[in-house]
């Protein structure tokens, strides 16, 4: 097992089983490594999207990790472009992830709907009901 994957274990050791230790200062080393997938954790402990042009926002690491080739990188750009109210924005980013493999991008492009079930959509009056097709 290499140091890669010993952190990544050391990591949701800690957050998922409780083990002792901090689990942020592990993600953080794990995302400036350049690990997609760390980059996109460590966004989501943000509360605020910030800005793309800043590495170390939840928009610019997901930016970041979408241009290392994670397709869940758009998909993160995507629902704040949503939540931001940028319908264009929502749709480019379903298109990127979608051209990149992203099965989930492709369904919602396909559909492309306007409001969503999710909570954050209430937010900015976009919320609707769940529907059983949302289960899919």
């Amino acid at each position: 097992m290499d140091k890669h994957d010993r952190l990544w274990s050391k990591y949701w050791g800690i957050r998922d089983n409780h083990l002792n230790g901090f689990a942020m200062p592990v993600i953080w080393h794990l995302a400036l490594r350049h690990d997609p997938w760390a980059m996109l954790e460590l966004g989501s402990k943000f509360d605020q999207p910030g800005h793309r042009a800043n590495p170390f926002s939840q928009e610019g690491l997901a930016y970041r990790a979408f241009r290392r080739g994670e397709r869940h990188g758009a998909q993160h750009l995507a629902m704040n472009a949503f939540n931001g109210g940028d319908l264009s924005g929502y749709r480019y980013w379903l298109a990127r992830g979608a051209r990149l493999g992203d099965q989930d991008a492709a369904r919602q492009l396909r559909r492309f709907e306007l409001r969503l079930p999710h909570t954050n959509a209430g937010l900015i009056g976009r919320k609707r009901p769940h529907r059983p097709s949302d289960f899919e």
